[in-house]
C-alpha cells in the first residue's frame, strides 16, 4: 500500500523557516511526480510545489523563498520555506502520482495523500 507521511511543521515567527518532510513507503521517486499542496480554513487546496521526471515547479507566491528536494536513499522528500509570512498559514500535504504535464498543479491529479502538517506564521 502507498502510504506518505508528514512531519515538520509548527508555530514560527514571520521571517523564519521551517523543513517539512514526507517520508514515502509502498512507491519510490522513479516513475512518480511528487509535490505539495496546502490549505488554510475556508480556501481550495493549492498548488506549492512538485518534482517532476528531474524538474522542480513552484507556484509563484512561494518561488524564491520555498525548496523542493529528495533524499533517494530515505525515499523521503522535503519543502525547506524560508522568509515565512502570516499568508503561507496552512495546512501542508505532499501527494503522488502521475499528471500530465499541462495537470501537474491540479490536486485532482494526483492519488495519494499524506494526512498533513499544520504550519502556523504569526507574531
Amino acid at each position: 500500500q502507498v502510504q506518505l507521511v508528514e512531519s515538520g511543521g509548527g508555530l514560527v515567527r514571520p521571517g523564519d523557516s521551517l523543513r517539512l518532510s514526507c517520508m514515502l513507503s509502498g512507491i519510490t521517486f522513479n516513475g512518480y511526480t511528487v509535490g505539495w499542496f496546502r490549505q488554510a480554513p475556508g480556501k481550495e487546496r493549492e498548488f506549492v510545489s512538485a518534482l517532476r521526471q528531474g524538474r522542480t515547479y513552484y507556484a509563484d507566491s512561494v518561488k524564491g523563498r520555498f525548496t523542493i528536494s529528495k533524499d533517494n536513499a530515505k525515499n523521503t522528500l522535503y519543502l525547506q520555506l524560508n522568509n515565512l509570512a502570516p499568508g503561507d498559514t496552512a495546512v501542508y500535504y505532499c501527494a503522488a502520482g502521475t499528471p500530465i504535464l499541462s495537470s501537474m498543479r491540479a490536486h485532482t491529479s494526483y492519488r495519494s495523500w499524506g494526512q498533513g502538517t499544520q504550519v502556523t506564521v504569526s507574531s
